[in-house]
């Protein structure tokens, strides 16, 4: 499947239905007084995190999303039935933004989580509010109103602990075939990763996380260059980055010195603080190196580069990625926020109810049509 990590949608939520002007009439009781309901709320839209989708493509090509509207009040005092409610499943870790005002309506960073995109319009009133005592059979209603529209951009970051980061061919995707059990595709040109990929890296049977391989940079992404910075979104809510340099490369011209330079400033270029994230250096393809230089080779490269933190691996062969995934496991499990408590429930007396939210309903709410 193609991965898509943008779309543009518009939503409309469904409009609130009409209050009723309408009196009672029964045997007797010609003058009865007025008894038109109100109208139902029309439906709203909502966006609903699912782990089990990964990709954006069902917004590629259905783009307009409506919600029903509500019924109109009826006579006997009947409200309107409410509009029904429709969600949007969405991956984990789509960001919402309206086109319109360049807001941020909502972030799904977890399973599960909810966000109301468009507000279904309120149902309008029923005669049965305006009656008065000087008005004793009014004949005014409100109309319902109308349901929230939007235009709005989705984008995918994708949910991963550590981002891998280098120019193309540095070795990315080998290192992830090599440490977890995803298979992207791995060939000896240039732009071989295409979409990002994920990977689960268990370094024990209760210990792991999640890596993001992104298709390489290239000096000159930031204005458009190669695949441009477009994925580099997907770095963003990773905890550590991961600079992988290809230091034996077969291009005798290359200089992997000044390579790895320019995928650092583009870094800052794209995001000052997707820059200042942790960042670890990692050499790789040191078994192309022979033993008695590796040492040297990789020293000279390190005091000229300025890192603090280096390895040195062989991703083809596994050399060092062991000791590299336990450093890593550490540094994730030291850099996780501490899980939210969950209420204790000997706090409560036995018998005594849990706390709930007030009733907020409108008329208009009721589905008693």
């Amino acid at each position: 499947m193609k991965f898509f990590d943008e779309a543009k949608i518009e939503v409309i939520a469904g409009d609130g239905g009409n209050g009723s002007a309408s009196f009672r009439r029964e045997k007797f009781i010609p003058f009865g007084g007025p008894d038109g309901g109100d109208g139902g709320r029309g439906g709203s839209i909502w966006a609903v995190a699912d782990r089990n989708l990964n990709t954006l493509i069902d917004f590629r090509y259905t783009r307009m999303f409506k919600a029903d509207s509500g019924a109109n009040g009826r006579g006997a005092d009947c409200y309107g039935r409410g509009g029904e409610d429709r969600e949007l499943r969405m991956p984990v870790g789509t960001t919402i933004t309206d086109l319109a005002t360049g807001e941020v309506i909502a972030d799904l960073d977890h399973d599960g989580a909810r966000a109301q995109i468009a507000r279904g319009g309120k149902g309008g009133l029923g005669n049965l509010h305006f009656k008065s005592s000087t008005n004793r059979s009014p004949k005014q209603t409100t109309p319902g109103e109308a349901g929230e529209r939007r235009e709005l951009k989705l984008e995918l970051k994708v949910l991963a602990d550590v981002g891998l980061l280098g120019m193309p061919n540095a070795g990315k995707s080998t290192f992830i075939r090599a440490v977890s059990a995803a298979r992207p595709k791995v060939a000896d040109y240039p732009f071989t990763t295409l979409a990002p990929n994920l990977g689960v890296v268990r370094v024990d049977d209760s210990r792991s996380f999640v890596i993001a391989d992104i298709p390489g940079l290239i000096e000159g992404a930031a204005d458009g260059a190669g695949l441009g910075h477009q994925f580099l979104r997907h770095l963003q809510r990773t905890r550590l980055l991961l600079h992988l340099v290809d230091i034996a490369p077969f291009d005798q011209d290359a200089d992997p010195l000044h390579d790895a330079r320019a995928i650092i400033e583009e870094l800052r270029r794209y995001d000052e603080a997707l820059y200042e994230k942790p960042r670890w250096l990692v050499l790789n393809k040191i078994d192309l190196i022979p033993e008695e230089e590796r040492e040297e080779r990789v020293r000279a490269f390190v005091e000229a580069f300025g890192a603090t933190k280096v390895f040195s691996i062989s991703a083809l062969t596994r050399k060092g990625c062991d000791a590299l995934c336990y450093a890593i496991m550490d540094h994730v499990e030291a850099t996780r926020p501490p899980p939210e408590p969950e209420p204790d429930v000997r706090d409560r007396e036995v018998g005594e109810p849990e706390a709930s939210e007030p009733d907020a309903s409108e008329p208009g709410d009721e589905n008693t049509a």
